[in-house]
């Protein structure tokens, strides 16, 4: 007597050109996970596969660097070697590290402050045409306008504290996030719209079961865009204000020509920058698998 196969976890079925149900789709979760993890690679080898040939390219463009200073015999006030940004680093890691760490946390909440209140508008926008077209203008001029002019005014109004390093990094992130996220929420699938419609489906029920997730991957895809931005905004105000953060090192070291430690710090923001962005795009890949974005990457 042969021995009873345990069944096997399969896609919901459904009748040729019927809508399957919200129960079904409900219940076929744990089969869309296992079937994207079939798919994709696991974590770690995920992981390596990303940061192994970023590690062997900045080796071998440090190695380059090195080798075109000794040969070149270039003055270390004009371009540092490699070796010598590392000692800058190590004679006082605690500098940089708390540096780095209070120029994080502006750019961090400038960003969340910045894109939160885009994406705010973009609802607002996306709903409404006439207050698109009343709205849009202002988003533009908040782009246009150059930071280096308003970073001096942050700190004339908002005195020497935080709050001019958070309002200059969501000044910078606030333009990208708000067209994305506007894209977004309206690249909607027309059939799915008129079946919520037919259903008597409320303006919030058709945000939270379509327009949201329509307009994940172009806010994602503008968080990648505004970590770096964000890290920008917030070294300018602290550059103008020289009173914390990366910035002030950078303030003190071009008035010392100390290049070893200026690009100690540049090499400090460019770490935190890949990190957070390499961050959000793992983020994006495990949460848009459904996505064709993170098909074949």
């Amino acid at each position: 007597m042969s021995e009873a196969t345990p069944p096997q976890s399969r896609p919901p079925q459904s009748r040729p050109g019927a809508v399957p149900e919200l129960a079904d789709l409900t219940d076929s979760s744990e089969w869309v996970t296992t079937s994207s993890t079939r798919r994709g690679l696991p974590p770690t080898r995920e992981i390596v596969g990303v940061v192994l040939p970023a590690i062997v390219a900045a080796t071998v463009a440090l190695t380059l660097w090195e080798i075109w200073i000794s040969v070149r015999d270039i003055k270390e006030y004009m371009v540092p070697a490699p070796r010598a940004i590392g000692r800058a680093l190590l004679d006082d890691p605690s500098r940089f590290v708390e540096a780095g760490s209070i120029s994080l946390v502006h750019a961090l909440g400038g960003l969340g402050f910045g894109g939160g209140a885009a994406f705010l508008l973009a609802v607002v926008m996306a709903h409404s045409r006439p207050l698109e077209r009343a709205l849009y203008p202002l988003a533009i001029l908040v782009k246009v306008t150059p930071v280096v002019a308003v970073a001096p005014l942050f700190l004339i109004w908002f005195g020497f504290n935080a709050w001019p390093k958070l309002l200059v990094a969501a000044m910078i992130t606030f333009f990208p996030v708000l067209v994305n996220a506007m894209t977004g929420l309206r690249s909607i699938d027309p059939t799915s719209h008129d079946f919520l419609r037919a259903l008597n489906a409320s303006r919030w029920q058709v945000f939270w079961k379509l327009r949201l997730p329509a307009s994940l991957p172009y806010v994602l895809a503008a968080l990648r865009i505004s970590v770096p931005l964000s890290l920008i905004g917030a070294v300018v105000a602290e550059w103008f204000a020289a009173d914390s953060g990366v910035g002030q090192i950078i303030v003190i070291a071009s008035g010392e020509l100390d290049t070893p430690v200026l690009f100690g710090a540049v090499f400090v923001l460019a770490l935190i920058g890949v990190t957070f962005t390499g961050t959000i795009a793992y983020i994006e890949r495990r949460v848009l698998f459904w996505h064709e974005s993170s098909s074949g990457v």
